[in-house]
């Protein structure tokens, strides 16, 4: 392995630590939202957009839906980096990575659900119980504890 290649390694195992994250958690929505409701993935990443556009995403066909998944997955990467450059000065994160990844995730969960949802144009976000209960087991299983393993193999030398 190259000098130059064993340097770019972590941080494309970072990339793939949010892509992961982020295809995990968009298919748990895709999925919940099809078999509840009969609701179309185009929707649901209309609706990721409508954090940004507001209710008139779902007026924008493709190119919104398109938005609305780029901006998914531009969170999603956030997230991972964010991980990796805590694990920098914290050994703990990538030592201990299911423990702090399901921290993590619950973490993640609460910063979506109180701080950023409220403070976009997308409006509320459902009350329904069923998803509320499954969201934070999904940002625990599907996003928090794979950013912090892929991070802890980004680590490892």
């Amino acid at each position: 392995m190259t000098s130059s290649r064993a340097k770019s390694q972590p941080w494309a195992l970072v990339l793939a630590g949010g892509f992961v994250a982020g295809t995990l958690d968009i298919a748990y929505a895709c999925l919940f939202w099809a078999v509840k409701s009969d609701v179309t993935a185009m929707r649901i990443f209309q609706s990721v957009a409508a954090g940004l556009l507001g209710p008139v995403s779902f007026e924008g066909g493709g190119a919104t839906a398109a938005l609305g998944l780029a901006l998914h997955y531009l969170i999603a990467l956030s997230m991972s980096l964010v991980y990796y450059l805590a694990a920098q000065r914290w050994s703990l994160l990538w030592q201990r990575p299911v423990l702090c990844g399901a921290v993590y995730g619950l973490l993640m969960y609460a910063i979506m659900h109180y701080v950023v949802v409220p403070l976009s144009r997308a409006g509320p976000g459902s009350e329904d119980p069923l998803w509320i209960s499954l969201t934070v087991g999904a940002h625990v299983l599907l996003i928090g504890i794979p950013i912090a393993l892929f991070t802890r193999r980004a680590r490892q030398p």
